[in-house]
């Protein structure tokens, strides 16, 4: 596997440096010792379930399942199944939970893949059971239980008599149990008491089905939020999300009663550009579409192959900067599909091909997301796939 991820980390360096172009780094060392925090903070006896749904929130989904299974994790989360299909197809061994309602066509790529969905109604239990029954294959299934989220799930009380059709199935086995927290990387207290009347009912439903006589399997419900401030939803297993790749919701010092030592993560991407070109502007004259921004003095103006078609989203122009040799200078006129621009004053050390920060080290995703009123999720995903992913692994 270290010769796995040495060959990509060269196809990765190639590729930046025969485009000189935008690209994403990867840290997967980052995510690995992100990944080592959160078992650290849960104990080592509860289990692990990585989400790398959305191409692994934009990280590279392959990538990222590959290192999570040697890192131990018990299961991988998807969205489609053919985010599934894609992760057999590269090898992923572990279970991997189905977490989106899939269309009824889908239905016999879930055995092929061997999948593990969740079921939230008879219907899709009884689909499933048929499709299990024509093919005498046993499948895995997670009930999702609705405890507030309004989202996929049975309601709370229907969810013992849902366990028990399921168990009647010859093929079908009840492996796991979930349910989704709304609010629970919030410090608000009323956020705080919704998350606490969610577990509530949440252990309502699981005791109801273990007095029903039926194992719920594994019993989960702690996403990223949960993690940092809720030790009570941990149950048997979490599905920390964007904290594993680097981002952190909520603050463990915002809650005076919290037992645990703030946890400590590292954004595991970056997005980089290059000063493909510098041009003089004078006094007057406006730069890029909608004349937004209009030079007070004359100034250097470098050009950066990044655009919102590349992930730096149209909102922030104007609102952001470049780092460019340990310096920053601000973004201005309006950001194009394939192009953005920085102000480099009059006097400048920048030159041509010059290496250009949009954010990573110095400042992550989670402060352009702050400026693009929006979430660090929303700016790892929205990278796009024809930007270059370049896999580090120190």
């Amino acid at each position: 596997m270290k010769i796995y991820y040495f060959l990509l980390y060269l196809a990765g360096i190639f590729c930046y440096y025969l485009h000189m172009r935008t690209s994403v780094f990867i840290h997967l060392d980052r995510f690995l010792r992100n990944f080592n925090a959160v078992k650290a903070r849960i104990g080592k006896e509860k289990r692990v379930c990585v989400p790398v749904k959305a191409d692994g929130y934009g990280h590279g989904a392959l990538q990222i399942a590959k290192i999570s299974e040697e890192a131990g994790a018990f299961c991988l989360g998807v969205a489609t199944v053919d985010e599934g299909i894609e992760l057999r197809k590269g090898g992923i061994n572990i279970p991997i939970l189905l977490m989106s309602q899939p269309d009824p066509q889908e239905i016999p790529e879930i055995f092929k893949a061997s999948l593990t969905p969740f079921v939230s109604d008879s219907w899709f239990v009884n689909a499933l059971n048929e499709q299990a029954v024509l093919l005498k294959t046993r499948l895995p299934v997670h009930l999702k239980i609705d405890t507030g989220m309004c989202r996929t799930g049975c309601r709370a009380e229907e969810a013992a008599a849902l366990a028990g059709q399921i168990t009647k199935c010859t093929f079908l086995e009840l492996t796991g149990t979930a349910t989704h927290l709304a609010a629970a990387d919030s410090t608000d207290l009323k956020d705080i008491a919704c998350t606490r009347t969610q577990l509530t009912c949440f252990r309502d439903a699981v005791n109801a089905i273990r007095t029903a006589g039926i194992d719920p399997g594994i019993v989960h419900a702690a996403n990223s939020g949960a993690v940092i401030l809720h030790p009570d939803s941990w149950f048997d297993m979490v599905r920390p999300g964007i904290l594993l790749y680097g981002y952190k919701a909520a603050q463990e010092n915002e809650n005076s009663n919290f037992p645990y030592e703030p946890l400590t993560v590292e954004p595991v991407m970056e997005l980089k550009s290059t000063v493909v070109m510098i041009k003089k502007i004078k006094k007057g004259e406006s730069v890029s579409y909608g004349r937004i921004w209009t030079a007070e003095e004359d100034t250097n103006i470098a050009i950066l192959p990044a655009g919102y078609a590349d992930g730096l989203p149209r909102i922030v122009s104007g609102k952001w900067q470049a780092i460019i040799g340990g310096n920053a200078y601000p973004l201005v006129g309006r950001i194009c599909m394939d192009q953005c621009f920085v102000n480099l004053g009059i006097n400048t050390t920048v030159r041509r091909w010059d290496e250009a920060e949009i954010f990573g080290s110095s400042h992550d995703a989670s402060a352009l997301a702050e400026a693009a009123n929006t979430i660090p999720y929303e700016i790892t995903c929205n990278i796009s796939k024809r930007v270059p992913r370049i896999y580090m692994n120190k």
